[in-house]
């Protein structure tokens, strides 16, 4: 295959988003191809092969909703690891016989759009081109590794790994000198995993994790699991459309000091003994707008985490006294023992904003108070340059021949946060300036992978050959993000959530922070209107 003129859609990207759009996209009739940058699907879990990656999901929605898989399929664990959605995918891609339509190691480098044709022209590390009419780019919010900028970070003659780039076949870091960069969810993941079998664990931290408590109860049975695939199942789908974050609990309709000393106690006992997002995400709905609220949250926690850690050194470092910003303003992370390896006498912990790093050199880390930190292996959990950098490394250009990612240098913008102005026949769920880091990966998949199958329906049947959003809707929209984002506590931490994690990149709100019931409700609005926002095209003419 070396170009195909007459193909209806191109999907980019084999996770959940690109399956779901695959799947549903075939069934309406269009003709679909995907390419996949690996050797295989899972999107970043095809990737995320490091120790002891699990998804900080449980089981019950971070599956597709579809009886026809559901119905068949046994989970493993509350919160499946990594291999086990792996083995998800692989059953997924038997049920629905996805593969015949997907090209796997075919990385997309570029696209452009032709106005003469309304095609993209896109364009592969492979050699092949296809033009098909619409591109939709499943890419997801992690597909671009973030790597620090040490110096000698390159003459490091130990092994170095990404957390995102882990050697297919694994790596055994047993009884090795193991340094960590990093304590985001990819680092608190690793720490808890390794550090019981290494020689020496050295963590390299500069904000600290405020995890809560995964309680990953296990295993799960069968018995158990059918029992609820009778009844339970269809209510928990329906019901992530419900809340705030897509899980079948929801965030309190009270404020925090609405509640006595005593009742806030209970509260946050049964949150954080339940586990989970629910510790944030089922509490009191003031605790992420509320200073004072989300400093009780803070308090609770630390204590918490005192109790677990046994020397004050260590305490001060993990949990200190200072809130060192609000909590859940940085995505939160779960987790099992992280929290117990810093009681083992064979671990270290440097905080950074105290003895930051100076370089690497061949036989280690150099930090600034003069210590060589000697490693056989130096783990790089520094994260992504997120959301809008999953879609701008790939050379798209629009109708005014710019790259989307010298547009969105000047300021992100998107409509729906699923298209961009001036990039006609293009969209991409689980992206920039829509719910994706408070939503997880399937469900974001079927409600925005529904509206673009519906949207794209509606175009064949009323002979629309170009869509394309207005820049008056878009800038409507970013304005809409951008004061639901302000009347929240996100602002108060540099994160991902902002791009404040990536050096030069411009600080503002990559989430759409109104709850998935607001953000439902609005790109439906625009689809009963018929597509309202949008310039629909049918040969010469046009209509707003």
């Amino acid at each position: 295959m070396t170009s195909r003129r007459s193909l209806d859609i191109l999907v980019v990207g084999a996770g959940f988003s690109g399956v779901y759009q695959l799947h549903k996209l075939r069934k309406a009739g269009f003709s679909v191809k995907l390419f996949e940058a690996g050797s295989g699907l899972g999107g970043i879990w095809h990737w995320n092969r490091y120790p002891g990656a699990r998804v900080d999901s449980d089981f019950l929605i971070y599956q597709f909703s579809l009886e026809e898989l559901w119905k068949d399929w046994n989970w493993r664990e509350k919160f499946p690891s990594r291999q086990e959605l792996i083995e998800y995918f692989s059953y997924v891609d038997k049920k629905l016989d996805l593969s015949c339509d997907i090209s796997f190691n075919t990385r997309v480098t570029s696209a452009s759009f032709n106005t003469t044709t309304n095609r993209w022209s896109v364009f592969t590390n492979t050699g092949v081109t296809v033009h098909p009419h619409f591109l939709v780019l499943c890419t997801g919010f992690a597909a671009k590794p973030l790597y620090p900028d040490i110096p000698g970070l390159d003459t490091f003659q130990g092994a170095m790994h990404h957390t995102s780039s882990w050697p297919e076949s694994g790596f055994d870091m047993t009884g090795k000198r193991v340094g960590v960069i990093g304590t985001g969810a990819s680092g608190v993941q690793v720490i808890q995993e390794t550090g019981p079998i290494v020689a020496h664990l050295t963590i390299f931290q500069r904000t600290p994790n405020l995890a809560v408590p995964m309680v990953n109860q296990g295993p799960l049975t069968t018995a158990a699991q059918t029992k609820m695939k009778e009844e339970m199942y269809p209510i928990l789908f329906k019901r992530r459309e419900q809340t705030f974050t897509g899980f079948h609990y929801d965030i309190l309709p009270r404020d925090m000091f609405d509640m006595s000393a005593e009742e806030r106690y209970l509260l946050f006992d049964d949150l954080w003994t339940k586990g989970g997002f629910r510790y944030v995400f089922g509490s009191c709905k003031d605790i992420l707008t509320n200073e004072k609220a989300n400093a009780e949250v803070y308090t609770f926690w630390r204590k918490r985490v005192h109790a677990r850690v046994r020397d004050p050194e260590m305490q001060r470092k993990l949990a200190p006294e200072k809130q060192p910003h609000p909590f859940a303003a940085k995505r939160i992370s779960l987790e099992q023992s992280y929290f117990e390896v810093f009681n083992q006498p064979n671990v270290d912990l440097v905080d950074l904003n105290e003895n930051p790093i100076i370089e690497v050199t061949p036989k280690g880390v150099k930090t600034r108070d003069g210590v060589l930190h000697e490693l056989d292996v130096l783990v790089l959990a520094t994260g992504f340059d997120a959301l809008t950098g999953s879609i701008s490394q790939i050379d798209i250009k629009g109708t005014d021949g710019i790259s989307i990612g010298d547009r969105w240098k000047k300021g992100l913008s998107t409509y729906l946060g699923m298209t961009v102005s001036g990039y006609p026949n293009m969209f991409f769920p689980y992206g920039p300036q829509a719910p994706t880091a408070f939503c997880n990966g399937p469900t974001c998949a079927e409600i925005q992978g529904d509206w673009i199958v519906d949207c794209l329906a509606y175009l064949r049947e009323h002979n629309h050959t170009r869509i394309d959003a207005t820049r008056e809707a878009s800038e409507a929209w970013v304005q809409q993000v951008v004061d639901i984002f302000s009347q929240g506590l996100w602002n108060r931490a540099k994160s991902w959530y902002t791009g404040a994690n990536v050096p030069g990149k411009r600080i503002e709100p990559l989430n759409f922070t109104g709850g998935l019931p607001l953000y439902i409700n609005l790109i439906q609005e625009s689809a009963r209107a018929g597509y309202a926002g949008f310039r629909l095209t049918s040969g010469t003419k046009a209509r707003l």
